[in-house]
């Protein structure tokens, strides 16, 4: 029998080594501007058209290389950084495998001009599809100019599975943001189809914070700073009020590599342990410094995960450090404020008692007229309470010895229309809804009840009230008499840009000010006035954690303006606003489910409950 077994070509090879590599052009931008942060520059320069599907081009004022190392830059397994299987645990470069360069070269169009200080010329190669085409001496700055052209112009598949321009590019944002932090003492500039989208001058990492993602997160910052023999943890956590349902702005750097670790992440969000609202995380951006033979880097080709020679310690530290910097800062929890209406009244009972005390102090032995005082309201407030109780009890009719009749407490009757869940047809006469935990609303039906999920529904409601907006565009806006500044970060500024059009055919009226800012005119008018920038930034979140399930633009924004604008649950309805949801909720197209495939209501019948009493016997 024949051999079978034969060695890859290169070029082959490179293509399958950029499959794990290069995944995206996100991924080709991390390569290249971590090569120049080894390579010392101070100044970076990132050019992209077409979210990278054009050109993606680094220029940087680093050491350069000589014309040799220019040519072994794209040879397999070609790098500077390490010599020998020790230093892998004394790595502190951002590359270290000698892949990235071939890999992309594998799959684009590579142009790369390079000298160093002491050259007069510098050395210009081309190379596509792992060949080089030109190697020749040139005119050139010092430093490295890489351009990347028409990724994956040979793998057409590859291609094909590249998301839209406005997802590459967040993930682009995303890669550049992230290594800007880490390198806050080097100029960083981004500029996406001729235009600058991002400007970041060297300085201090709370400056480097505030220019990426806004000045107003100046104020919600707290410094963290621990030292030990072991390890550094520094940086700065965002302060509980300005916590976010979203897990996005949330950066861990280990020798300034960012890595994702939910250990470590756990191990925050226990030091901020009754601190958050509900569901919510905070903003952090965390550097950890630790001698590089105690962790292993080598463990994905993206180098995102790592591995702690005693991962416990670091997790103690980092939770001590972060709970330390809280307290030092007088983070506490927020008060409740039922709670401290009942201390401030006890209080007053207790100065009234020391002061009637001192009005009878000359009499021994007489009755002390506060006790009485305080008695009588104690007495009135436990008989408002019994009342409470037993309010509506007058209505109740007791069934009949032998009959089947259902318990029914009266508490208030209207004429108001209800959903008759046996007959499709609604009653004439029903009892109010009311709210259980301020997060269900329950309706009588002939039948039994429904209980109704008010955030679900509400969101139904909302949901096809836009998208019939965006496809008639036929939505009114409330025009607003101060306009709102809304300020972004870059990223969301970005993705506003993208959609604004819809975004104004929902009822928004919102024009763009000046870089990464936005006036507010005007909102649908189902917006409460005051939190028209929350209900945005909420809408932006959401469209972007919806962009992964492939909706249509139009489908995507009706999802996450319903979720961001919906009733939440936790809010208190009158009776009249738990009516309208009903409904509305009912002359739905779908009233079953919400935009997210949450159920909307669930029907009780009165069998069901009376087997439940039962003992589950018919």
């Amino acid at each position: 029998m024949a051999d079978i077994i034969q060695l890859l070509p290169d070029a082959i090879a490179n293509q399958i080594a950029a499959g794990e590599v290069i995944q995206r052009p996100a991924s080709a931008v991390k390569e290249l501007i971590e090569n120049s942060i080894d390579a010392g520059s101070t100044s970076v320069k990132l050019v992209v058209k077409d979210a990278g599907r054009t050109l993606i081009q680094v220029i940087d004022n680093g050491s350069g290389m000589s014309e040799t190392d220019a040519r072994m830059a794209f040879e397999r397994h070609a790098t500077s950084k390490i010599r020998e299987a020790t230093d892998l645990f004394e790595i502190r470069t951002m590359g270290f495998r000698g892949e990235a360069m071939a890999s992309i070269a594998a799959v684009a169009q590579v142009e790369m001009r390079t000298r160093q200080a002491k050259s007069e010329l510098g050395t210009r190669i081309t190379i596509e599809n792992s060949e080089v085409k030109t190697q020749e001496p040139c005119q050139c700055i010092v430093g490295t100019t890489i351009s990347i052209k028409n990724l994956f112009y040979n793998v057409p598949a590859r291609r094909n599975f590249l998301k839209s321009n406005s997802v590459e590019m967040r993930h682009i944002l995303d890669e550049f943001q992230r290594i800007a932090l880490a390198h806050s003492d080097v100029f960083f500039s981004l500029h996406h189809n001729d235009k600058e989208v991002m400007h970041l001058p060297s300085g201090n990492l709370r400056q480097r914070i505030v220019g990426i993602f806004g000045k107003n997160y100046n104020q919600k910052l707290v410094p963290v700073e621990e030292e030990t023999d072991i390890l550094r943890i520094h940086g700065f956590v965002g302060k509980p009020e300005f916590a976010r349902k979203k897990r996005g702005e949330q950066y861990f750097f280990v020798n300034t590599r960012f890595i994702k670790s939910s250990y470590l992440h756990h191990a925050l969000m226990g030091a901020f342990d009754e601190l958050l609202p509900k569901e919510t995380h905070p903003m952090y951006v965390l550097f950890i410094d630790i001698n590089p033979s105690k962790i292993d880097i080598n463990v994905h080709p993206t180098k995102q995960e790592i591995k702690f020679e005693d991962e416990r310690l670091v997790y103690n530290y980092l939770k001590v450090a972060v709970r330390h910097g809280l307290g030092q800062y007088n983070v506490a929890p927020v008060l409740d404020f039922n709670q401290e209406t009942f201390m401030t009244r006890q209080a007053q009972m207790e100065a009234s008692r020391k002061k009637m005390s001192q009005n009878t102090a000359g009499s021994r032995g007489s009755f002390s007229p506060s006790d009485m005082q305080i008695k009588r309201p104690n007495e009135a407030s436990n008989l408002k309470n019994w009342q409470k109780l037993y309010d509506g009890i007058e209505g109740f009719d007791p069934p009949e010895e032998g009959g089947e009749q259902a318990l029914t407490i009266e508490s208030g009757w209207t004429d108001e229309a209800a959903l008759d869940d046996a007959e499709g047809t609604f009653s004439k006469q029903i009892k109010q809804p009311y709210q259980i935990h301020n997060c269900y609303i329950i309706s009588q039906i002939k039948s039994g009840f429904l209980l109704i999920d008010q955030q679900a529904a509400h969101e139904r409601i909302l949901y096809e009230k836009y998208l019939t907006a965006l496809e008639q565009g036929d939505a009114t806006s409330q025009k607003q008499l101060f306009p709102k500044t809304l300020n972004l970060s870059v990223a969301d500024a970005e993705m506003m840009r993208e959609i604004l059009p819809q975004v104004n055919e929902l009822g928004f009226d919102v024009q763009e000010f000046g870089q990464d800012a936005f006036i507010i005119h005007g909102a649908p008018p189902e917006i409460k006035s005051g939190e028209e920038e929350k209900v945005i930034e909420t809408l932006l979140e959401q469209y972007r954690q919806n962009t992964d399930l492939k909706l249509e633009v139009k489908d995507n924004i009706a999802r996450a303006m319903a979720r961001s604008a919906s009733i939440k649950s936790g809010q208190e309805l009158t009776a009249l606003e738990m009516q309208s949801i009903m409904n509305e909720l009912f002359g739905c197209e779908i009233p079953y489910q919400s935009p997210g495939g949450k159920l909307c209501f669930v029907t009780y019948d009165l069998e069901d409950l009376a087997k439940q009493f039962n003992g589950g016997v018919g």
